[in-house]
């Protein structure tokens, strides 16, 4: 039986992951194939979503179910490595470019050419988008983009899981726990305690604990190190301001991975940052945490940003036709 199943097995409730109406197969620029699930109607604004290290498209389960409620199609994918994409032959493959061309790929698999999109990312999700600011499948699709729970740079110095007060410290201890090759074992009491610290907010609910152990819990071994190396070593700042798309960040207040910091660094770095949504005791796993919310920050930007100049554009292309008739009636 493959991690995957077992997984998917094991997750319950609004947890348990959704079955897709189809899938389609993503091509990275490097040739690897990745499945990309679709869920909802063709018809519906579509909204696609990149997870962060070490989760899943299972990760996103409870924000699909709720933007699919709404009349959305939600598309997700899973990053090298991670659930069915298969690994890099090598450690020093990973890179936040490989991150772009994976996201790129989706693009072009599950959106017709020059169809708009609201996409989103969650920490390591966030940092793709990041990666691939100035592509042209980026800029070609973007309607709007979501940064939720990530940074740009300078994660290891800021990360609160290990308190330490000196930022040295706290760097040095943080690269050694995200390059880290020791396997998380099987999911115990210990297990989910320890990630409940790091990752939730106070006092989370435990079905959220449990829905957090059993995804990390699933990511090989090899693949988690390898990205965590890449985090280590992160500067994406020098990209943020290229995302010209109007993009939301979310983050929550007692995140210790990538905490307040970080979001309020690249809103103002941003060109066309659309507000700052505040979660309130939560910690880093917020769509998992609250997804209602997380739900509706998305589905306000199809609403700001999508489907609101659907109508301006159709009024724009009628008027631009009926320009071209009157001229060849004229000629």
């Amino acid at each position: 039986m493959s991690r995957l199943t077992t997984t998917t097995d094991e997750l319950t409730g609004r947890y348990a992951p959704p079955t897709p109406a189809r899938e389609v197969t993503a091509r990275s620029g490097d040739g690897v194939t990745f499945p990309v699930e679709i869920h909802g109607r063709d018809s519906d604004p579509a909204v696609v979503l990149s997870h962060g290290w070490t989760c899943s498209t299972l990760f996103w389960a409870p924000v699909i179910r709720e933007l699919t409620a709404t009349g959305h199609r939600v598309v997700v994918y899973d990053q090298r490595g991670h659930g069915r994409s298969p690994a890099a032959a090598t450690p020093a493959v990973y890179s936040t470019a490989m991150l772009a061309d994976d996201l790129c790929a989706v693009l072009d698999a599950a959106l017709a050419p020059g169809e708009k999109a609201v996409i989103g990312g969650h920490s390591m999700g966030g940092m793709t988008l990041m990666a691939a600011a100035g592509r042209a499948q980026l800029r070609s699709h973007a309607a709007a983009l979501m940064l939720c729970s990530t940074g740009a740079q300078h994660l290891t110095g800021q990360a609160r899981v290990i308190p330490f007060r000196s930022e040295r410290l706290r760097h040095h201890a943080h690269r050694a726990l995200l390059g880290s090759s020791a396997p998380l074992g099987p999911v115990t009491a210990l297990t989910r305690k320890a990630l409940a610290y790091g990752t939730l907010g106070p006092r989370p609910d435990p079905a959220t604990v449990e829905a957090t152990a059993r995804i990390v819990h699933a990511c090989p071994t090899g693949v988690r190190a390898a990205w965590g190396g890449v985090l280590a070593g992160l500067d994406l700042s020098a990209k943020v301001p290229h995302l010209d798309a109007p993009t939301a960040v979310v983050i929550g207040t007692h995140d210790r991975l990538t905490p307040l910091p970080h979001a309020h660094r690249m809103a103002a770095l941003l060109p066309d940052c659309t507000g700052v949504h505040r979660l309130e005791r939560r910690g880093h796993m917020t769509p998992l945490e609250e997804p209602e919310t997380v739900a509706e920050v998305l589905a306000g930007l199809v609403s700001h940003h999508l489907t609101a100049v659907a109508p301006q554009a159709a009024t724009d292309a009628a008027t631009r036709t009926g320009a071209a008739t009157t001229k060849e009636k004229s000629a």
